[in-house]
């Protein structure tokens, strides 16, 4: 194989460069072309693009000044009529503004007229005025002249005769109201509190507590006073009272001012006077088993007035002080049958009324609650009551009728009113209560005295023991018609001034006589 010289592989080499470099050189160009043509292309079309961009910017220019002017032009005409609109309104505001000034002008102009001649009649009315009271005054003197009375002289007389006229005016008024109220009221009143009567059975008799034991003998006598006293000692210690052992035979008189007490020593005693063993400790034993089977029927007591009535769910304390008042009396009158007859009423003048029956009954039946204890707390059995009631929670209703029921407050309610009427009726119906007579004779007494005490009244008697005052007037101060007046007024003064039970007739009476003598 032959050697190649070194000098063809190098010639061969750079031909072969030579042959690379010229087509590389060759490729370079035509990518050049290629590229210089795509340029120009691109050239063209983005100076198409600005021209088309160029034209269309043109027209919207064109557009939008088009627009700019409508817009212009549309607003201009806008203002245009707005300001015309203006312009019109101030005109009408101008013109209206000028009417209102001649208008004003006009009435002020009036005005002045009307002031200058009112100027005129009140200089007018003035000197008239001056005329007038000198003619008055002229006239007042020649009536002074002609009457012989002084002006304060006639208004004297003038007022003391309509201070004459407004009495008898308020008389006649007085008797016709009278005549009218009793036309309505007497007749159902009376229908109401009869048949309340008619449907209460209750006992006309009253009881009386008893404070006598009977003995067996004398000698028991002995046998409770006990060695040196210590026996019948030991009985009044715990029970509170007092044991009187006279000359009385066979009995022994029992003293105290609770009556339940007494009660309590009446039972004791009896049971050791049966039994016949008398000593302290069994005395002591008899006690505190009567006192134990007291607490128990005094709640029995107060159980059964409870059910007798139908008033329920009663406090139990207050059950208790109910059954208290069995041993409890008042003028001689029972105080828990007066509280049940009291409670009946009610009752049956409600249900008449349409009113609350059983609040009615619940009120009558705890009216005299304050009396079980009145001996025990100071105050009045109202005021007791109340409190008791309040303790206890009772209807509001129940305490007003408690503390009205005497007067001691003024009746709000209709169950206080019938609670009120229910308490008079049951204590001044015949037979239901005994007054001492120094009460009797006080009343007495006091009802002329509030007659006499008038200066028309000549003579005044309290008469029916006590349930009429007849009166006596002076026929020259008091005519016909007055007498009613005097009957009122006199009524008020008893109300206000006296205690007493049911109620008083007061019966004026005017007489008159014509006395001449034949010859």
């Amino acid at each position: 194989m032959l050697a190649i010289p070194i000098e063809y592989w190098i010639l061969l080499l750079v031909a072969v460069i030579t042959v690379g470099v010229a087509c590389w050189y060759a490729g370079k160009r035509v990518r050049i072309n290629n590229d210089e043509a795509l340029l120009g292309s691109a050239r063209e079309q983005a100076r198409g693009i600005l021209e088309k961009a160029v034209q269309e910017a043109e027209a919207k220019k064109k557009e939008a000044n088009l627009e700019v002017k409508d817009e212009m032009y549309r607003l201009r005409s806008e203002l245009e009529a707005e300001s015309k609109e203006r312009r019109a309104e101030l005109q009408r505001l101008e013109r209206r503004a000028i009417q209102k000034e001649e208008s004003l002008d006009r009435k002020l102009e009036n005005f002045e007229k009307r002031e200058e001649a009112l100027q005129r009649k009140e200089q007018e009315a003035e000197e008239v005025k001056a005329r007038v009271d000198d003619l008055f005054r002229r006239q007042w003197s020649e009536l002074e002249r002609i009457a012989g009375l002084s002006m304060e002289e006639a208004r004297k007389l003038l007022l003391a005769q309509a201070e004459e006229q407004i009495q008898q005016e308020m008389a006649v008024q007085i008797r016709n109201a009278e005549q009218q109220a009793k036309e309505e009221s007497d007749r159902k009143a009376r229908e109401i509190i009869s048949l309340a009567i008619q449907r209460c059975a209750a006992d006309h008799t009253s009881e009386t507590t008893v404070s006598v034991v009977q003995l067996p003998n004398d000698e028991m006598k002995g046998r409770i006073i006990g060695r040196e006293g210590r026996n019948i000692r030991t009985l009044e210690t715990l029970t509170g009272i007092d044991l009187i052992i006279d000359d009385t035979p066979e009995a022994v008189i029992i003293s105290g001012f609770d009556p339940v007490r007494r009660e309590i020593a009446k039972s004791a005693l009896s049971r050791l006077i049966l039994d016949g063993r008398i000593h302290p400790a069994r005395i002591e034993e008899m006690v505190e088993k009567a006192t134990r089977e007291m607490d128990q029927k005094l709640r029995e007591d107060g159980e059964a007035a409870c059910f007798e009535v139908g008033v329920h769910q009663v406090h139990l304390e207050i059950i208790k002080l109910l059954g208290r008042l069995r041993y409890r009396t008042s003028y001689g009158q029972n105080v828990l049958k007066h509280s049940l007859e009291v409670a009946y009423l009610a009752g049956i003048m409600a249900a008449e009324l349409g009113a609350d029956v059983t609040l009615a009954k619940r009120a009558g039946l705890l009216h005299d609650i304050g009396k079980a204890v009145d001996h025990e707390i100071e105050g009045s059995h109202v005021a007791i009551g109340v409190e008791i009631a309040r303790k206890y929670h009772e209807h509001a209703e129940v305490l007003h009728s408690i503390e009205a029921h005497h007067g001691d407050v003024e009746a709000q309610t209709i169950i206080a009113s019938l609670v009120q009427a229910a308490d008079a009726i049951s204590a001044s119906r015949p037979g239901a209560r005994r007054e001492t007579l120094e009460t009797y004779i006080k009343r007495l007494q006091r009802l002329e005295e509030i007659a006499n005490d008038y200066e028309y009244v000549e003579r005044a008697y309290a008469i029916q023991a006590g349930r009429e005052v007849r009166i006596m007037v002076k026929p020259d101060k008091v005519d016909d018609v007055m007498a009613y007046k005097v009957a009122r007024d006199i009524v008020h003064r008893i109300e206000e001034h006296l205690d007493y039970p049911g109620q008083i007739k007061v019966t004026v009476i005017r007489e008159t006589r014509a006395i001449d003598y034949a010859k």
